[in-house]
C-alpha cells in the first residue's frame, strides 16, 4: 500500500470523525497553588470545534487520494 493510500484513507476517517461528532474538548491545567499540605488545583475544558467544510474537504481528498492511488 502506497504513501498515498494511507494518508487518504487517514483523511477520510478524520473527515468522518469530524462529521460525527463536529469537534471535541480537552480539559488544561490553569492554575495550581500549594497552600501547606492542601493543594488547589483549577482546571478549564476548552472546545476546539471542527468546521463542517474541512471534514467534507478532508473527506473529498482522501477519496480523490484513494482513487488517483490506482494503478492500471
Amino acid at each position: 500500500m502506497g504513501t498515498s493510500k494511507i494518508f487518504g484513507i487517514l483523511l477520510i476517517v478524520a473527515g468522518a470523525l469530524g462529521l460525527i461528532y463536529g469537534g471535541f474538548t480537552y480539559t488544561k491545567d490553569t492554575h495550581s497553588a500549594k497552600l501547606g499540605p492542601i493543594t488547589v488545583n483549577v482546571k478549564e475544558k476548552e472546545t476546539v470545534v471542527v468546521p463542517l467544510v474541512l471534514s467534507v474537504a478532508a473527506l473529498g481528498l482522501g477519496a480523490f487520494l484513494l482513487v488517483s492511488g490506482r494503478k492500471s
